[in-house]
């Protein structure tokens, strides 16, 4: 979906694909035929973005075979859907029965990360659609924060490099963005701005995740603020909610929360106390006698879905997305242009509020893009055809 900013950019807006993961090609295919369409469809447009994930297996189809790049491009534009921006934050097994800590694998200081992101770079600068010159990558916030990151900060250099030799080469612009996140070297904006400061490269930046934000409590103006001020690109946002308990101390909450700890993804879990933000890697972890603080809210890494947040006594941080996303593109230029909905935990919610077949998670997604539509559109954005 593509908006018109007063100040005449196009902002881009789409949902992201790992919500349905793949490992290999045909796999994305049917994704497109299964379940992307669909949300098109529904949503009553003629042309509708996502943001592919693109495992390694699928990736390495693509980048060694043109004529396999120019098919998925063909049925893309056959569907009725366009991509702008990648998800290269996961690089395989994102749809297994357990990830948690394995997401962040390769991390920066394996050369693996630098070829794969790399090779999406290549990729998504075949995808783009004609009338689009720049493409956005996320990727992870360097590694999970038991690594050293010196060598990482030698990989994103050489990935700037890349990404200029690719412009040069296509005339297309591709940026990558570092999604800071709780548990990680980088968690919060904050966190970022030194090293991407001291990296210095225009296409190097990072990805403003307004569920990894909330989680952290960060203030949006603060962030976006600092951000500005220190010439950090803000290369992609994803919208997306977090879990909130405002009194974690009741057990009916606690009973609320457990209900929301699975086995398959890391729920990071924080409160902010006087003496500064305290964690803990799981929400399990959490909910484990007095391991966490319970005098202030609990906040959640659970990418709550934007239309439906959980019932009573728990509730979503949809507020602070949009804080954010008044900050990112209310004003009188936009700080990003390309928005993505990232709720990949569908089937991670508690069973009774699960989709139960395709159809009912197309309109899930739907409900989602639907409401960051009118988001967009009461910041003053207008929606083009």
């Amino acid at each position: 979906m593509r908006f018109r900013h007063p100040d005449g950019s196009t902002v881009h807006l789409a949902y992201c694909t790992n919500v349905h993961p793949a490992e290999t090609l045909e796999g994305v295919l049917a994704q497109l035929r299964d379940h992307c369409e669909p949300v098109r469809r529904r949503l009553g447009r003629d042309r509708l973005g996502i943001g592919l994930w693109l495992a390694r297996d699928a990736a390495h189809a693509l980048v060694t075979d043109p004529s396999a790049l120019r098919a998925l491009r063909t049925d893309l534009d056959r569907r009725g859907l366009e991509v702008v921006t990648l998800n290269g934050f996961p690089y395989e097994g994102f749809g297994a029965e357990e990830v948690k800590y394995r997401v962040y694998k390769p991390d920066w200081t394996d050369p693996e990360r630098l070829d794969h992101t790399t090779a999406l770079a290549r990729l998504l600068a075949g995808l783009l659609p004609d009338d689009v010159t720049e493409g956005s990558i996320s990727t992870l916030p360097l590694a999970w924060r038991t690594r050293r990151a010196e060598s990482a900060h030698s990989a994103l250099r050489t990935l700037g490099e890349r990404l200029d030799a690719l412009q040069e080469l296509t005339g297309r612009s591709i940026r990558v963005g570092l999604e800071p996140e709780p548990g990680c070297l980088i968690e919060t904006t904050g966190d970022a701005i030194a090293p991407l400061t001291a990296i210095a490269h225009e296409r190097i930046g990072v990805c403003v995740d307004t569920c990894h934000l909330a989680t952290s409590f960060e203030d949006p103006g603060t962030a976006l603020d600092a951000l500005t001020r220190a010439g950090v690109p803000i290369v992609k946002t994803q919208l997306s909610a977090a879990l909130h308990a405002q009194h974690p101390h009741l057990p009916e909450v606690r009973e609320a929360l457990a209900a929301f700890d699975e086995p398959r993804f890391l729920h990071q879990t924080r409160t902010a106390t006087a003496a500064g933000l305290r964690g803990t890697d799981d929400l399990g972890e959490a909910l484990k006698g007095e391991v966490l603080p319970d005098g202030a809210p609990w906040r959640a890494h659970f990418h709550v879905p934007l239309h439906a947040p959980p019932a009573a006594p728990l509730t979503s941080t949809l507020d602070v997305l949009k804080t954010a996303l008044a900050g990112l593109v209310g004003g009188p230029r936009p700080l990003t242009r390309h928005l993505e909905v990232e709720t990949y935990t569908w089937q991670a919610l508690p069973p009774e509020q699960r989709p139960r077949a395709r159809a009912q998670l197309a309109d899930g997604i739907a409900a989602e893009l639907t409401l960051a539509r009118d988001l967009l559109t009461d910041l003053g954005l207008k929606e083009l055809p």
